[in-house]
């Protein structure tokens, strides 16, 4: 009697396979139902449904100086995002932190200090903690609080440079550009809130929360205001005395004219 073979040998597997095949190839499947012209392909994601942590929305964030508008990153178009971490190379070429989310710049801000060097997930995390505060205390938008503390009030219009080589050295005053306005608002917001939490009982995120708020308000118990202010009056006390140079500055129509302060002399004793 021969031996009953259960299973078939491998060169009828790859013949029952190699027909089954073929089968499924005669079938032809069927004809897919005919899509209507007026069905648009819609995008996978507009720009007005990317809301910061899932939560936040830069549909209605204004910049209320325009000088500052190119330079703090709160287009919906170029710069909604679900967290503030975007991986991008803003240092390699310059001014290209200006395309940088403001958000993702007050985060990277966060991490200064050699102990706190690269952690990002962190920063992320207290401000996420912030604007959770932000929104419970303001009930506003926490985005929409951040521009404000960064744009009205915490960044200084007027600085004072070192002008002189070795020897001789002085204090002048002048204008700050947009890009660094910006830069040093976010740094002294951030500074503020560090030395605000260190040695006290509040965290890190509380104390950044109320520095953005009384920022944003233009309150004096914001570091922040107090450092900016404090830039401006130095600014203030170092500016060119023109008088004390032997010309002033007297506006004649469109552009002012110098005039030495001999003409004025002359001119005060004709008008007496």
């Amino acid at each position: 009697m021969l031996p009953l073979r259960l299973s078939p040998s491998p060169q009828r597997r790859t013949l029952l396979f190699s027909l089954i095949l073929f089968a499924m190839a005669a079938v032809e499947p069927p004809a897919p139902a005919p899509v209507p012209a007026s069905a648009a392909v819609e995008p996978t994601l507009p720009h007005h449904d990317v809301k910061l942590f899932n939560r936040w929305s830069f549909d209605d964030v204004q910049v209320s100086d325009i000088s500052l508008a190119d330079y703090v990153g709160v287009v919906p178009a170029k710069h909604a995002t679900y967290v503030p971490h975007t991986a991008g190379r803003y240092s390699v070429k310059r001014f290209r932190k200006a395309q940088c989310p403001i958000v993702e710049r007050l985060t990277n801000s966060l991490m200064m200090h050699g102990r706190n060097n690269g952690k990002k997930l962190m920063a992320v995390r207290i401000i996420r903690h912030a604007m959770e505060i932000i929104h419970l205390l303001t009930d506003l938008n926490p985005i929409q609080v951040i521009v404000d503390a960064v744009v009205n009030r915490s960044c200084p219009r007027e600085d004072a440079t070192r002008i002189g080589s070795a020897g001789v050295v002085r204090r002048q005053a002048v204008d700050i550009s947009p890009l660094r306005r910006v830069n040093q608002a976010i740094y002294l917001l951030t500074t503020g809130a560090r030395e605000s939490a260190f040695r006290n009982i509040k965290t890190i995120a509380e104390c950044l929360a109320d520095e953005l708020i009384n920022a944003a308000k233009g309150s004096s118990n914001s570091y922040a205001i107090k450092k900016k202010d404090e830039i401006e009056r130095v600014a203030k006390a170092n500016r060119i005395d023109y008088v004390k140079f032997g010309f002033i500055c007297v506006p004649t129509g469109d552009w002012p004219m110098s005039v030495s302060h001999y003409m004025v002399r002359a001119l005060f004793k004709v008008l007496r």
